[in-house]
């Protein structure tokens, strides 16, 4: 969806008032469609609607970094523990190209493009696992994940990567303790990182 997508890379930025007739103008269509989408990215947590004030992109807080973060940690260490049992050359070999194209629209500063892959490569260890609840869950969750790497991705993008080289090793070594181990541990300096952008927005 366009609006989410705007919201995700900074279009419209936390505690910014979006304005019905600014995004119909902003996307070329009517109003309809525009509250339709407004809908669909408050269900979603991107934008808080005020009664006689108005809709406002959110706010991430401590709070809501915590509890996500809490949900992270339990999602990615059971998957990656689940794909290092079931990985596949070719999941290998999928998940390395992802590491490339990091690797390169980090070193390019394409941070919506590093968001995206991060997102990509979280969703295709999940995926590899082969739990349909776990997909499920993390369909949902990684909106949100996206959109918090996205607001700190200038300084969070060359730690993350090394990070997630370490868990695919581990992975294709078809290690679960080491790929649970780091899975939390790339979760832990994910989490502190967010908070750490919270605090500066």
């Amino acid at each position: 969806m366009a609006l989410r997508k705007g919201i995700v890379n900074g279009d419209y930025l936390p505690g910014e008032r979006l304005t019905e007739d600014r995004l119909a103008e902003d996307f070329g269509v009517s109003r309809n469609p525009v509250r339709e989408a407004l809908r669909v990215v408050e269900a979603e947590g991107f934008v808080t609607i005020v009664p006689r004030r108005g809709v406002f992109v959110a706010v991430p807080d401590a709070s809501m970094i915590s509890d996500m973060f809490a949900a992270r940690e339990r999602l990615e260490t059971l998957a990656a523990r689940l794909a290092a049992e079931r990985a596949t050359p070719t999941d290998i070999a999928a998940l390395r190209g992802l590491l490339d194209a990091a690797r390169d629209a980090t070193d390019r500063a394409a941070f919506s493009e590093v968001a995206e892959l991060n997102s990509e490569l979280h969703l295709l260890v999940v995926s590899i696992g082969g739990n349909k609840w776990l997909s499920s869950i993390a369909t949902g969750l990684y909106l949100q994940v996206h959109w918090i790497f996205r607001l700190g991705a200038v300084d969070r993008a060359p730690h993350s990567w090394v990070e997630h080289i370490r868990l695919v090793d581990a992975i294709e070594a078809g290690d679960g303790d080491q790929a649970e181990e780091a899975a939390k541990a790339h979760v832990h300096a994910a989490s502190v990182a967010a908070l750490t952008t919270v605090q500066i927005t």
